[in-house]
């Protein structure tokens, strides 16, 4: 049987991200539900840490340049679980646009090798990146 490079805590961590998405996804369907959201939030939170290990984790949220992408991203968390859910989901995700936003430059690569509309979408996660605040070095701190 083939070795994989992610570790079997790992793998749970993924299978909980996984989960936590699809339970913000419902959330989303089931007009911004605050269960589901609520459920999505601490699964997601518990697959990263799980899949990071949980230094990895707080070096990840506490970084100096992405402060304020911490802030919303858990003051959204905290809306959702005291019932403002539209309010709280706009925030975090605001937050998770700071946080995560060089990885679109990543993903921008990948995408400009998609037939017709790649070098379109391209273009869109290329700036979408560049508003997030990365640059040619941003991928140096992170600790993954």
């Amino acid at each position: 049987m083939p070795t994989f490079w992610l570790s079997d805590g790992q793998k749970v961590g993924v299978a909980f991200c996984t989960g936590g998405f699809s339970f913000l996804i419902f959330g989303l369907i089931l007009f911004f539900d605050r269960a589901l959201l609520a459920m999505g939030n601490i699964l997601f939170l518990i697959g990263i840490t799980l899949l990071l290990g949980p230094a990895r984790t707080f070096a990840f949220f506490a970084r100096k340049n992405k402060w304020r992408g911490s802030a919303a991203f858990w003051a959204g968390i905290v809306l959702i679980l005291v019932r403002w859910t539209l309010v709280g989901f706009v925030v975090e995700c605001y937050g998770i646009f700071v946080l995560f936003g060089e990885f679109f430059k990543t993903i921008a690569g990948f995408a400009y090798n998609i037939p017709v509309v790649g070098p379109y979408l391209a273009k869109v996660l290329q700036v979408a990146g560049d508003k997030a605040g990365a640059n040619d070095r941003a991928h140096k701190d992170l600790p993954v």
